[in-house]
């Protein structure tokens, strides 16, 4: 287990640096930062001033080295938009993102899960139907159309749930808009799990030996089915980060992901790789613990 967890380590590691050279790297390409900084009405020779002073006149390679050496550091650089440390910036704003994407995989989970074990369990009735429907309809809908449909109803129209802002009321239609999504493809998911579980031979055999239907499926039946639902469980926190740039935009939730688009437009570096940097190690985080997580489902998984 030990040798394990360095080797995955020391993988992440490398990842994370592949990152930060990648998201550097696709911001200097995307224009020229120093102009982005000195703005609009500054003249050339500003410009050139604001580029010399920030080391942007040096090769990309070099630039890049540099850059990866403050890293290493811990120093991301100033937000040349906010005039501070990028970093504790990024951290500021952490918690409402992960707020967001907790209460997205609630919503997800609390969705999936019964949906899932009872299409299976009712295959080609009423509620196999209906979460047919919500699979389609679940993945069908863009994410960023989801919330604007849903602020001009509930919140321009019917007027029960505030448009943005911060807060628990804030966060009831962003979460939804998220964890919808995700919840279509678990639902699926674990209905085709638990269709290929309940035909195995040890189910019929627990049932010959008197057990209620209810405990076969949620004891025998929905253990086994859930390591699928497990994997994507990691899977699906990495979509919701993701997923969470374009909801906090659209509902102006202050997370990281919506200081990642105002500096991305603002070509402010530092913050956009700060940012991602972020994203990544949650990403990686959390495929970690879902990959150690096996052993306690299923005892018969052994991590080497």
């Amino acid at each position: 287990m030990v040798t394990y967890l360095l080797e995955r380590v020391g993988r992440s590691l490398l990842v994370l640096l592949g990152v930060i050279l990648v998201a550097y790297l696709l911001v200097l390409l995307t224009g020229d930062p120093a102009g982005a900084i000195a703005g609009p009405d500054a003249s050339p020779a500003d410009v050139e001033r604001v580029r010399r002073e920030l080391g942007y006149d040096q090769p990309l390679p070099i630039q890049m080295v540099r850059y990866v050496w403050k890293v290493l550091q811990g120093d991301f650089g100033r937000s040349s938009t906010y005039r501070q440390a990028a970093f504790p910036l990024i951290l500021e704003r952490l918690p409402a993102t992960l707020a967001l994407a907790a209460a997205a995989m609630l919503v997800n989970l609390v969705i999936a899960l019964p949906l899932g074990v009872l299409s299976a369990v009712r295959r080609g009735g009423v509620v196999d139907v209906l979460g047919t429907l919500v699979v389609f309809a679940g993945q069908s809908m863009p994410v960023f159309w989801m919330g604007i449909m849903l602020i001009l109803l509930l919140s321009l129209t019917l007027q029960i749930l505030p448009a943005s802002g911060y807060g628990w009321p804030n966060v009831v239609m962003p979460a939804f808009v998220l964890g919808i999504h995700g919840a279509a493809y678990q639902t699926r998911l674990l209905r085709s799990a638990m269709l290929d579980v309940l035909s195995q031979d040890y189910l019929r055999t627990a049932r010959a030996k008197g057990l209620l239907e209810q405990a076969v499926v949620v004891r025998h039946a929905l253990r086994n089915a859930l390591i699928p639902v497990i994997t994507a469980s990691g899977i699906q926190f990495a979509v919701l980060m993701g997923g969470a740039v374009i909801v906090e935009t659209v509902f102006a939730w202050p997370g990281v992901g919506s200081l990642a688009v105002s500096a991305i437009n603002g070509r402010d570096v530092s913050l956009v790789v700060a940012s991602t940097f972020v994203f990544a190690v949650f990403i990686l985080a959390v495929n970690l613990l879902v990959d150690l997580s096996y052993g306690l489902v299923d005892p018969r998984v052994r991590l080497t």
